[in-house]
């Protein structure tokens, strides 16, 4: 494993069991986010880096029981947390790396990405792993229940030029990942980054 990969467990392994409790209001921003991102019945989508899995109940409304959710992340410990809170009755929960997906290519409708960006140790070759799990036409949703200025505020510091998330870098980095970037939002209460997969 990485020191990348190493770090990425290490910051939620000890944040897994407080997790939820830490953000108890996000829930609507995750329902609106996935709303957006336009699934419909018997779609097929993916949760990458799914943590606690607060996406999943919306994901499995949006895409009803002939659909399929998989949740994916890379420490067990906040696997371990969507189990308690249930949430592994919405989608299948696999411990991965989104490096690495453990998935067929074009197999999916979409994939979800909450907080995921700035976690990649490789974000072009990370998302050019997830276009390959994703059909031709379908959709990629980089989400966050805050916009960066909220972020950076809450941990004490200011955005940067070389933030990934500001839209002059993740266009042309998603334009290289095999993506197209559709709609870029960045507002104190939700930041929200939709692509479509090219052909």
């Amino acid at each position: 494993m990485s020191d990348d990969h190493t770090r990425v467990q290490e910051f939620f392994t000890t944040r897994a069991a407080d997790w939820d409790r830490r953000f108890p209001d996000d829930g609507p921003a995750y329902a609106a986010a996935v709303t957006e991102l336009g699934l419909r019945e018997g779609d097929r989508v993916l949760d990458a880096g799914c943590g606690t899995g607060r996406a999943l109940p919306p994901l499995r409304a949006a895409v009803g029981a002939s659909g399929a959710v998989v949740g994916v992340d890379l420490t067990p410990a906040m696997l371990e947390a969507a189990v308690r809170a249930g949430r592994h009755r919405d989608g299948r929960l696999v411990l991965a790396d989104v490096a690495a997906l453990p998935l067929r290519s074009g197999s999916l409708d979409a994939v979800f990405g909450a907080g995921l960006i700035s976690h990649l140790p490789q974000p072009a070759a990370n998302l050019r792993e997830l276009a390959r799990v994703v059909g031709p036409g379908g959709m990629l949703a980089l989400f966050h229940p805050i916009g960066r200025a909220a972020l950076a505020a809450r941990h004490g510091r200011t955005i940067t030029a070389d933030d990934l998330r500001a839209e002059a870098n993740l266009r042309p980095l998603l334009a290289g990942s095999g993506w197209r970037m559709t709609s870029y939002v960045d507002e104190d209460t939700r930041y929200l980054a939709l692509a479509v997969r090219e052909a």
